[in-house]
Formats: structure tokens, C-alpha cells, sequence
């Protein structure tokens, strides 16, 4: 009992840090733009917006807990986008439209794996060449052009994926929920039992702090990296469904935009970007506080630069209270600085003292 009392509040739940870091946010906007974060509307917003975030971001999680990185996912949400949006529109090939998407997320994924695991080389260089590839066979193979789909909302597809199954509903906020909000948490729930309760996530956190360990204690680490950017790649797929479904529109660059908010979410979550620790749930309220920051700071009347200002130091908060509050060692430290600063023009504690000298032995001799 003794040990489990002297365990901090914030090691016993997890990611509790960062929700503490979105309730105090969210609170704030409530206060400075009450018109906007008192109302249903705003939050129906996030539902429709934030999945491809989420999913990347949790993707990302378990690549980050490996101790690699994927900076391919922005082009596979543009070529996997591309081969939905060309078999949906031109084909009109539906459901087959899905799972192509699909597919081709998967083995862009596994080709990442490969090039990773098997031929060796490093993650950030392996995907960053993949990055530029696979966006520009996306740009390639559709000429530069956009695809409309005008009329998906018509389209089985459309409706049991982003569509809006309380659209009849006489409250405005209820008719806007969208369906990808489901999909995406069942994803997102699926994958933190993966990670917490699974040999395989088991395995990543283990890849994660050592390889050389992991291979001792017989994990293939090989296998595991290769699964590892495989899903990486599904997950960029659905995302890219979710994302041209929802805007009803493919755009060769429409992937871009996601690759450092992603990153930011799992860093400001709490996951170590030296790998061996993750959290889903911190990553999902990191996507949260993301998508929350601008719509909130141009709701309470900032605009501009100030908004990028006010991101990067809201971003550098979370994750120092997180830093703080996860590890007692540093936070003791932290504090300990303080003490001597008010201690200073008086006697030095002991382990400041300067050496005494020895026996017999007086000062400058």
C-alpha cells in the first residue's frame, strides 16, 4: 500500500497530463468566446474534421513507439485518395473503389516495411523517398486534376462511411453528426487494446527501447516493423476515404497539411519520441487540443501571426506539464532549483559546500 500511495495521480491514469492540458484549454475558450464553445455546433464540426487526424495520429503513435518515424502518410492519403476518387467517379465501381484505396495504402506500407526493416534503410530517409515517389505518382497518374464527386451523397458509400445517420432529426447539432466519428473511435478503440493488451504492441514498446534487446528476448523485429508501416498505410488509406468522401472533392496535395500536426499530437500526448512509451489516448486529446487551438483563438479575436505565436507556446506548455508531471525525479529537481535561488546570499547547503580541506591544512596554504 505504501508503494502504491507514493505512485503520482498522473502515473496511475493514463495521459492524464494532456486531458488536464484540454480541460484547462477548453475552459478558457468557453470564457473568451462563449458564443462559439457554449453551442453544440462547434464540436459536430471537430467530429467531421478530425478523423483523418486521429487515425494518423494513432498510426503514428505506434511508429514513434518503435522508435521510427513515417513521413510517407501525406502521400499515401494523395495516392490512395487519387485511386478512390478515379474508380469512384470515372468507374463508378463503388465499394470496389474502397477496398482499391485500401489496398494501395497497404502495400505502400509494406513496401515502406521493407525498405526499413529488410534492406535496412533508416526510417526518416526510407519515407521521406517514399514521401516524394508516391506524391508524385499521385500527381502524375492524375494530370494535376481535381475530381468532383457532386453526387456521393447519393452513393451507399458515401452514407454508411462520413454520411449522417440522424440527417431527419429536428435538432440541428444531432442531424450533423457524422458518421466517420463512429468508425474513427471504433478504429481508435480496436488499436488501444492492440497496444496495451496485445503481444504485438507488447513487442513495439520492447523494439522501442531496444532492438538488440528485443531480439534476445526472441521478438522479430523485422516482422514487427513491417506490420508496423503496413498499418501505418491502412490507416493513411482511410484516412484518405474519409477525407475526399467528406469534402466530396481529390485534390493531388490534399495530404499535406497533416504531416507536423500529426507529429505534434503524438508528441504533445505524451508519447517519447525516443520510442518505448506511447499513449492512444493522449494522442487522441493532442488531436483534440490541435484542432481546438485555431478555431478557438480566432473565436476569441486573435488572428494572423498571434495565432501561431499563441499554438507554439500552448504546444511548448503541454508538453513541459507533461515532462513534470510524469516523472517525480524531475520534478523534485525543478523545485530543488528554485529552493537554492531563494536561498541565495546565504550559507551554501552541504552538497554546494566547497571541499574541506584536509587535516592540518589551513586555507591558502
Amino acid at each position: 500500500m505504501a508503494q502504491r500511495g507514493s505512485i503520482s495521480i498522473f502515473q496511475r491514469f493514463e495521459a492524464l497530463q494532456i486531458i488536464v492540458v484540454f480541460a484547462l484549454l477548453l475552459a478558457l475558450f468557453m470564457y473568451t468566446a462563449p458564443t462559439v464553445f457554449l453551442r453544440p455546433f462547434i464540436y459536430t464540426t471537430f467530429l467531421s474534421t478530425l478523423p483523418p487526424l486521429v487515425l494518423l495520429a494513432t498510426g503514428l503513435t505506434f511508429i514513434i513507439a518503435a522508435g521510427e518515424i513515417d513521413l510517407c502518410f501525406p502521400a499515401i492519403i494523395a495516392f490512395s485518395g487519387f485511386i478512390f476518387a478515379v474508380l469512384f467517379k470515372e468507374y463508378d465501381l463503388g465499394w470496389i473503389a474502397v477496398i482499391a484505396a485500401l489496398v494501395s495504402g497497404v502495400v505502400v506500407g509494406f513496401i515502406n516495411g521493407i525498405l526499413v526493416a529488410k534492406i535496412g534503410i533508416p526510417s526518416f530517409m526510407a519515407t521521406l523517398a517514399a514521401q516524394f515517389f508516391w506524391a508524385c505518382m499521385a500527381t502524375v497518374l492524375s494530370g494535376g486534376k481535381s475530381y468532383a464527386l457532386r453526387e456521393a451523397e447519393d452513393s451507399s458509400v458515401w452514407k454508411w462511411i462520413v454520411g449522417r445517420p440522424f440527417a431527419d432529426s429536428d435538432t440541428t447539432w444531432l442531424a450533423q453528426l457524422p458518421l466517420q466519428a463512429l468508425w474513427t473511435t471504433i478504429i481508435v478503440v480496436f488499436l488501444w487494446f492492440i497496444l496495451t493488451r496485445h503481444r504485438f504492441g507488447e513487442h513495439i514498446l520492447f523494439i522501442g527501447d531496444s532492438n538488440d534487446v528485443s531480439r534476445v528476448v526472441g521478438i522479430d523485429v523485422d516482422r514487427e516493423k513491417i506490420k508496423l508501416f503496413t498499418l501505418m498505410g491502412f490507416l493513411a488509406a482511410c484516412a484518405a476515404i474519409m477525407l475526399t468522401l467528406e469534402n466530396k472533392n481529390f485534390f493531388g496535395n490534399q495530404g499535406q497539411g497533416y504531416l507536423l500536426t500529426a507529429i505534434a499530437s503524438v508528441l504533445i500526448g505524451g508519447t517519447s519520441i525516443f520510442g518505448g512509451r506511447a499513449t492512444i489516448i493522449g494522442t487522441v486529446f493532442g488531436c483534440f487540443i490541435i484542432g481546438m487551438i485555431e478555431a478557438g483563438l480566432v473565436a476569441s479575436g486573435l488572428t494572423g501571426a498571434w495565432v501561431r505565436t499563441v499554438q507554439g507556446l500552448i504546444f511548448l506548455v503541454a508538453i513541459i506539464f507533461y515532462l513534470y508531471a510524469d516523472d517525480p525525479q524531475r520534478r523534485r529537481h525543478f523545485f530543488a532549483r528554485f529552493g537554492r535561488f531563494n536561498g541565495f546570499g546565504r550559507v551554501q547547503s552541504a552538497e554546494r559546500m566547497p571541499p574541506a580541506p584536509p587535516n592540518g591544512v589551513r586555507g591558502g596554504e
